[in-house]
């Protein structure tokens, strides 16, 4: 031990000298760079163009994007020198730079993982366990029922998609102990912020707290809710007077708490590309400011009362340029509206995009949901949600949980980005990204606006038509395997076991939820609570005292709904934008395979005839297993044939549904004359494949001689395997 020690000692002693010699070295000779000499633009393009070996320059070095965007294969100074921050600064000016004089230095963005147990006492539980963890927002998410303020007693499936809440005592249970002071609260709450304002601030009040320190937002999202559910429980005019009045309120009781979220999911979710997405969220903004103006809100006042969601998408670099651009557009518009430049910032809470989620090979969206917490991060998001990577599946757990919050907190204390101030600026590339975002947000917001406001514009039906051409776009992408969904339509994983769904036993919670409810009504003095419902119905432009006093009085939020509504219906519909998933279409194609495997032992098989020695058709072989793979079908490889008569009787007794011959472009004008008939002699149901697209000249020789499909990187790889699913007799 003894001679370990002294060891260790003289060791450090060598590395002191070490680094005290170093320190003393100032005279550092100069390297001269004279031999490098820096290429010129045209000459990187001509050894591009060389490496490329004929390939289009402008095809495959110029990538265009969903927005209409095309990514050059390099920026250069001279072409950004103009659009080059030179004299900005970060919170300063338009606030393209960041929100925030000193960015993340000072303040770091919010950490807000979602907490959406059933249960408002599990619920409580998590939310406190993840402020334990490093969150540092208590976020709140509600399911389909506590949105749409209906009694759970009424609810088909409560918690679907979060906590459930009907009474004054489950938001007492579910805020219980929490340090409201010290870290903000979020909670989205549907159409109207009303009923769930009510009832927290009644439930502050009566555990003695100071509502004025409250700080996030109870937030409302009145068109966002019509845009995905076609129409809401009362009018869009109800619905404003509503917003108004808590905005009223709130300045005058809780001044730090916001009370519209204008969030972007229907339309992220919707498949909507990031034009798309910021644009109409900024229409739903201005028209809720100017439905706060028409009701007496001063601008200044309207613009502080919204917090902005927007979801983080795939593409890395314009999801900076997004964030980047939409804070001068949108105080642009609170400036054009009068807001002072306090009012003019905008605060940004963000989550990763679900679209881009995947059921199959779901520890992908680690990886996805990482790239995109970063990309807001740069820049320059107020507060984050990084979801579990289960999330298209089922709630997440403790592991998927703390693997999302921990990504958060990996990227302020070890990477270190609280440092950096606005670290995309000076970017070549991102600044141009972000003045071509810019441009084209505000043309497709001035789109909206020509036609009347988002809501008139629904009505007509443009953004349902707009998103779902794009999302016709993404589906043909990766049905082409352009767009590369790793696990899905591209590197399936064949030993995957799907996760468990975990669903939860919606009967027994409904008889728990139900027997909670009621044992707290049943105490309720009903005369009393009647009474403040009525003085409810009759409060006028003063509501919100009196929907607090009905909620302590024991109303329902389905309760309060109904007396602040009064009978004043929806009369606005309009086709809802529906969610989709980009993988969606494989998935279920997939689990058409495995299922049919699983009750009838049985699958799709391909045979591969493979034609030469392993050097000749390995290539394609993987290529073609890889592409079948994907419908989890099973490929039967070996390891070639010498003769197209071997190939044949190979197949015969394989009994394959299909067969893909596999060579190279040399060999098959031989081969596939004399192979692809005695495929179809001795499989006469079976589809004959060639790997590999065939030249113009071959095309109908290779037809000729039977070949049904081709397989190859411009093939449609979903059409052919439901193709393959059709004859099986998989799907009609």
């Amino acid at each position: 031990m003894s001679n370990e020690t002294g060891g260790q000692k003289t060791e450090e002693l060598d590395l002191q000298a070490i680094l005290k010699k170093a320190e003393q070295q100032t005279d550092f000779p100069d390297v001269p760079l004279d031999e490098f000499t820096p290429p010129t633009y045209e000459e990187w393009k001509e050894a591009c163009v060389a490496l490329l070996k004929g390939a289009p320059f402008e095809k495959k070095m110029y990538t265009k994007t969903y927005e209409g965007i095309t990514f050059d294969p390099m920026y250069t100074r001279a072409g950004t020198e103009d659009i080059l921050p030179k004299a900005s600064f970060p919170g300063m000016g338009d606030f393209l730079r960041g929100a925030q004089e000193n960015g993340y230095v000072g303040k770091p963005w919010g950490i807000a993982q979602v907490c959406d147990e059933t249960l408002p006492k599990e619920n409580n539980e998590l939310l406190r366990h993840e402020q334990e963890k490093g969150a540092t927002i208590y976020h709140v998410r509600l399911d389909s029922a506590s949105l749409a303020a209906r009694d759970v007693r009424d609810a088909e499936t409560p918690g679907d998609k979060g906590v459930s809440v009907t009474t004054i005592d489950d938001v007492h249970t579910l805020l219980d102990e929490l340090d409201l002071e010290k870290f903000p609260l979020y909670i989205y709450a549907g159409a109207s912020a009303l009923p769930m304002l009510a009832l927290t601030m009644g439930t502050l009040k009566a555990s003695g707290k100071d509502i004025s320190k409250l700080k996030g937002f109870i937030g409302a999202n009145p068109i966002g809710e019509l845009a995905e559910h076609g129409r809401n429980g009362a009018s869009v005019s109800q619905l404003y007077d509503e917003m108004a009045a808590c905005a009223k309120w709130t300045k005058e009781h809780a001044p730090e708490l916001r009370t519209i979220f204008a969030r972007s999911d229907v339309f992220s979710q919707g498949g909507a590309n990031d034009v798309q997405e910021v644009a109409y969220t900024l229409s739903m903004a201005v028209s809720y400011l100017r439905a706060l103006l028409d009701r007496g809100v001063s601008i200044d006042d309207a613009a502080k009362q919204i917090m902005f969601g927007f979801s983080m998408g795939a593409n890395f670099f314009l999801q900076i340029a997004k964030l980047r651009a939409v804070r001068p557009i949108w105080a642009q518009i609170v400036g054009a509206f009068g807001g002072s430049a306090e009012a003019q910032r905008m605060h940004i809470h963000a989550r990763p995009a679900l679209f881009f989620k995947t059921v199959y090979d779901p520890y992908v969206n680690m990886l996805r949901n990482t790239t995109e917490i970063f990309s807001g991060v740069v820049g320059g998001l107020d507060s984050f949600e990084s979801s579990p990577f289960d999330e298209p599946i089922r709630k997440g757990d403790e592991f998927s949980r703390r693997i999302a919050r921990n990504v958060q907190i990996i990227l302020q204390e070890e990477f270190g980005l609280l440092q950096p101030i606005d670290p995309a600026g000076g970017s070549w590339a991102v600044e141009t990204l972000t003045k071509q975002m810019k441009e084209k947000i505000w043309e497709e917001f001035q789109s909206i606006e020509a036609k009347g406001g988002i809501v008139k514009a629904l009505t007509e039906g443009y953004p349902q038509s707009e998103i779902a051409s794009v999302l016709e776009e993404r589906f043909k992408a990766a049905d082409l395997r352009r767009d590369r969904i790793v696990g899905n339509n591209m590197y399936p994983n064949m030993t995957e076991k799907l996760l468990d769904a975990r669903p939860e036993d919606v009967e027994e919670l409904k008889k728990q939820r139900k027997a909670d409810v009621e044992a707290y009504l049943s105490d309720i003095d009903e005369p009393f609570k009647k009474e403040q419902l009525a003085a409810l119905k009759d409060a006028g432009e003063n509501p919100v005292d009196a929907a607090i006093r009905a909620a302590q009085a024991g109303a329902t939020i389905a309760e309060l709904a109904e007396a602040l509504h009064d009978g004043n219906r929806s009369t606005e519909q309009v086709d809802p934008i529906l969610p989709h998933r980009w993988s969606e279409r494989f998935e279920a194609l997939r689990k058409t395979t495995e299922e049919y495997r699983e009750k009838h032992g049985d699958n799709v098989k391909i045979f591969l005839a493979n034609m030469g020695p392993i050097p000749q058709h390995k290539a394609r072989a993987d290529f073609t297993t890889g592409f079948l793979q994907v419908g989890a079908f099973e490929v039967l490889g070996n390891n070639g044939f010498e003769t197209v008569e071997d190939a044949a009787a190979a197949a015969k007794e394989s009994g394959a549904d299909a067969v893909v011959i596999c060579s190279t472009d040399a060999a098959y004008p031989e081969i596939v004359p004399a192979l692809a008939p005695k495929l179809h002699e001795v499989l006469p149901k079976a589809t004959v494949f060639l790997a590999g697209a065939a030249p113009k000249d071959l095309l109908d020789t290779y037809n000729n001689a039977g070949i049904d499909e081709y397989i190859s990187v411009r093939a449609n790889c979903y059409k052919i395997l439901q193709l393959l699913q059709k004859k099986k007799g998989m799907i009609a």
